[in-house]
């Protein structure tokens, strides 16, 4: 019986996708929940996971083709895994036998009724490696294992194995060498000249649709809004404070660390209450004022910067933002990040800082109306009640739409996120 795979149904907001790689051929055995194919769309990479076991007869959209919903992709073979195994030369089944540790393993593993933990594209990894799962430590929520935390249990290995060989070898003696004769040039030989530079090589590479839809997006946004950016800096002594007093026993209330994105999320927050304003967005003629707070988290992945939505931050906890932050970036490590995940927002977040900028004009995430820039906590001289002290300090940098947020607005929302920043307690009395 043959089964059709076709492109999964794609959300309105996504036109088509591209299939990226095929991770199966015709003649292939297949196993349930099998990753066949990659589809990266203009937001995420989507897995084509294959529906039952079976061989792969033939693959209809190539590598590289545009798909859209429904399409064909392939036909797979039901039930002929089996058949396809017994018809292989003896010589390569025993190569391609793992093993029988690593084959108890991996079935003890998958007997499990935690095996869901796995995304598909981690147990194509650990399967196709013949791993055991549960020698790898998981960095995801709750433990999960990744993909990045497969890569790098297998790197490991690796090294092990090459060091192994060098460590077993027998030391050989080795004869002094003998002492270079001293020869002199002739008057007239022409001197040595060091080898050739080669040729400056040139490389062409594809725009994936993800670093085309951030491109895009980009010239969007200079080209439609009026972007101007505003500095302040903050003073994060009180932030440090909290953190140090707290993180441990945070950490083991809500299985979370503290970190400094929430401050800034609810100190945001806190801004965007009293300057509805830096919330809302044009349509046409019209200005959107949002009443609920979906705030943007820039995170840098491996295939660009995707932007997480923190859905109604505003009545979620600290422990709640963190949690959420945190699964999103582990999902974006994975390469799981869902479409849900990154639709909407009314306001966005970017932390520069991490990778050690000290100042920077984000642009912003349209259709929204303004970007709110972290950057790197330097300490700094600073006049502290007549005294000089080293302060750990901030810079901030708001870029707004000038269409319709003044320079008024934006300032004093800049302040007034110093404000809770520096006084965090303002947020909790909201005062």
């Amino acid at each position: 019986m043959t089964t059709e795979i076709r492109v999964p149904q794609l959300p309105e907001s996504v036109a088509d996708a591209v299939i990226v790689a095929w991770h199966k051929q015709p003649g292939d055995a297949i196993r349930r929940d099998e990753n066949l194919a990659d589809l990266e769309t203009d937001k995420v990479v989507l897995e084509v996971p294959a529906p039952m076991n079976g061989v792969m007869r033939e693959i209809s959209a190539p590598a590289g083709t545009t798909v859209t919903s429904g399409q064909l992709l392939a036909i797979i073979d039901a039930g002929a895994a089996s058949a396809a195994s017994t018809a292989s030369p003896p010589a390569a089944q025993a190569a391609r036998t793992p093993a029988p540790a690593a084959v108890a393993a991996a079935e003890a593993f998958a007997a499990r009724p935690d095996d869901g933990r796995l995304s598909p594209s981690v147990r194509r990894l650990v399967e196709e490696n013949h791993l055991d799962p549960t020698a790898i430590a998981g960095s995801g929520r709750d433990g999960r294992v990744t993909k990045s935390d497969v890569v790098e249990f297998l790197d490991k290995k690796k090294s092990v194995a090459a060091i192994a060989p060098a460590a077993a070898a027998p030391e050989r003696a080795v004869a002094p060498a003998p002492a270079p004769a001293r020869i002199t040039p002739a008057k007239d030989a022409p001197s040595e000249r060091a080898p050739a530079r080669t040729a400056r090589a040139e490389k062409r590479v594809a725009m994936t649709r993800l670093r085309q839809r951030i491109a895009a997006r980009m010239v969007e946004a200079q080209a439609t809004q009026a972007l101007l950016t505003s500095f302040n800096e903050v003073d994060l002594t009180a932030v440090q404070e909290l953190r140090a007093r707290y993180k441990e026993s945070f950490e083991k209330a809500h299985g979370a660390k503290l970190g400094f994105m929430s401050f800034f999320v609810k100190a945001a927050i806190e801004a965007l209450k009293r300057f509805p304003i830096v919330n809302a967005s044009v349509d046409g003629s019209d200005i959107v004022y949002h009443e609920y707070y979906d705030i943007g988290v820039a995170v840098s992945t491996e295939r660009g910067l995707m932007v997480p939505i923190v859905r109604n931050a505003d009545i979620k906890s600290f422990a709640e933002i963190e949690l959420e932050i945190a699964g999103y970036a582990a999902r974006a490590r994975e390469g799981s990040m869902a479409l849900e995940d990154l639709t909407g927002g009314t306001f966005t977040l970017t932390n520069g800082g991490v990778f050690g900028s000290l100042m920077s004009t984000p642009i912003v995430n349209a259709p929204q109306s303004a970007i709110l820039g972290m950057h790197k906590i330097q300490e700094r001289p600073m006049v502290v009640r007549g005294e000089i002290l080293a302060r750990p300090m901030m810079y901030l940098a708001l870029t707004y739409d000038h269409r319709i947020i003044d320079g008024r607005d934006a300032v004093q929302f800049l302040v007034a996120v110093k404000d809770f920043l520096e006084d965090p307690g303002r947020m909790l009395l909201q005062i």
